[in-house]
């Protein structure tokens, strides 16, 4: 072993026992067993983003989690389903998974109208639900409740950290077309809101597009008509691999107007290539290599699952390593007594870097970039698409709470 990978080695290794509190003692577990539950999308157009990825990343953290401490060796398991992109599929799959499976906890729920449906099945049943997938601001705001934790991102964080960075970088005309559901209306107004405050303005209203939807080419020859600086994207997965692909096929970027993307994901720069995306700014909570940490834990789940992690299914491994710890420290799964052990908690992770858990609303703060997608000759290795333009730190990142609707109950 050489001595680079035996620092990255002994870097990760180290954050896990501090992560973990490798000591620990045995929780009282409702029925000797942690169990928890991941709904993600698993055949839709976030399921590469997430979904089997998504699953392996708990696994993982089951498993580091139950290696590290020896009193709960063989009491984690982790089960998963398959919402479908439907908010009364992921409320059925949830209602079973806490009935039928005794899961003490779910977690990934990309997909807004996913995550609000399940949320309400959390609180109706008093069980922790960490929200990685969604991007929705409303579940720490006005659907906010006092089981559910929001993680990794949200709507408020992409759009003051790319609406900002594009229009204060020259961008400031846009025509914006979004996803007509949950996420993309409320991205669509977070970012519309984000420009305006940095001296943009929108030249025609936003447009919501079908979801999901393969024929962007009507909204695209509006865009070319009305030729603003930026054509913003809000969609996501497959969905923005397809506006992508066919912005470059009309030619808007030679034609001077440039891309403005809300939401985006290393599996989307995979999908097209490098090129297809290069200049374009995003926001990010993490990216693989942006450090020796993040490259060790990197390796460890490319070796497992094949593939190197998106941002979103290293949230989720973080996600569920901090929930394990709160049972730890609450010694017990009991659903009252975790929330309690996880609110106003403070920790760093290879994820999650100066966090905090808000106790108001249960936003999980912590340090974000912007990043540039850099070209294909730029990069220096595979899988090496993003260039660090800033850091926006945890305290400036997300809503504050002077703005914030959350009535916590």
């Amino acid at each position: 072993m050489n001595k680079t990978k035996t620092a990255m080695t002994a870097l990760l290794t180290t954050a896990l026992l501090v992560s973990t509190g490798a000591v620990a003692q045995s929780a009282a577990l409702s029925d000797g067993q942690i169990r928890i539950g991941v709904i993600t999308d698993m055949s839709g157009v976030y399921s590469e983003l997430a979904g089997q990825g998504a699953v392996k990343a708990v696994q993982m953290a089951a498993e580091d989690f139950m290696a590290a401490n020896p009193a709960y060796r063989g009491k984690v398991t982790v089960v998963s389903a398959d919402h479908q992109n439907k908010a009364d599929i992921a409320s059925n799959k949830a209602t079973e998974m806490i009935d039928r499976q005794g899961v003490d906890m779910i977690t990934d729920l990309v997909g807004s109208a996913s995550a609000l449906a399940v949320s309400e099945i959390g609180r109706q049943r008093r069980i922790p639900v960490i929200a990685v997938g969604p991007g929705t601001s409303a579940l720490t705001n006005e659907k906010c409740n006092k089981y559910t934790f929001h993680y990794a991102y949200d709507n408020y964080m992409l759009a003051n950290g790319t609406g900002a960075a594009v229009t204060k970088r020259g961008g400031k005309t846009w025509f914006m077309i979004y996803p007509n559901y949950a996420f993309g209306q409320d991205l669509n107004r977070q970012m519309t809101a984000a420009v305006q405050e940095n001296g943009g303005k929108l030249i025609a209203p936003s447009e919501a597009t079908p979801f999901p939807n393969t024929d962007f080419s009507s909204y695209l020859l509006k865009a070319q008509a009305l030729k603003p600086k930026i054509f913003g994207t809000m969609q996501a997965g497959a969905d923005l691999v397809n506006v992508v692909k066919q912005y470059n096929e009309f030619g808007l970027k030679k034609q001077g107007i440039g891309l403005g993307i809300g939401l985006l994901f290393e599996t989307d720069v995979t999908a097209l290539g490098q090129d297809a995306f290069a200049g374009a700014i995003a926001t990010v909570p993490w990216f693989w290599n942006m450090d020796a940490l993040s490259r060790a834990w990197s390796a460890r789940f490319e070796k497992a699952f094949g593939k190197k992690p998106t941002w979103e299914q290293a949230g989720n491994y973080s996600a569920t390593m901090q929930y394990l710890n709160a049972v730890v420290r609450a010694k017990s799964d009991n659903g009252d007594a975790v929330v309690k052990a996880l609110e106003g908690f403070h920790f760093s992770d290879f994820f999650a870097r100066n966090a905090s858990i808000r106790p108001q609303d249960h936003r999980v703060l912590l340090d974000v970039y912007t990043v540039q997608v850099k070209a294909k000759v730029d990069a220096k290795e595979p899988g090496d698409y993003f260039k660090r333009t800033s850091i926006i730190p945890a305290d400036k990142a997300f809503t504050p709470l002077s703005d914030s609707k959350c009535k916590m109950q």
